[in-house]
């Protein structure tokens, strides 16, 4: 909320306008997609839910009724998560 008009409508606009398929397909680490349900701002169906089947091997994290900002709302579960999920990646490298 501390940011510009325009610095705020050319980020939606580049991200909404921007087709990363051939991005994520590249990706050869292991991924964690993390996505709140509710998400009013970017729905899931066209973000999490693609991402997670486009990238290879990729592990997706839905999280019931969270909003937008899930990574300030409910930072401790997200923080944990992105722990466990290091933690497992660094285990099956090792």
């Amino acid at each position: 909320m501390m940011g510009g008009m325009k610095a705020h409508y050319d980020c939606i606009k580049a991200f909404s306008e921007t087709d990363f398929t051939e991005d994520l397909k590249k990706f050869e680490v292991p991924t964690l997609v993390m996505h709140g349900d509710d998400d009013q701002i970017v729905p899931i169906g066209a973000s999490g839910l693609m991402s997670a089947k486009i990238v290879k091997n990729a592990t997706l994290k839905v999280y019931p009724g969270y909003p937008h900002g899930m990574f300030t709302t409910h930072a401790d579960e997200i923080n944990a998560d992105l722990l466990a999920f290091m933690r497992k990646s660094q285990q099956v490298a090792a």
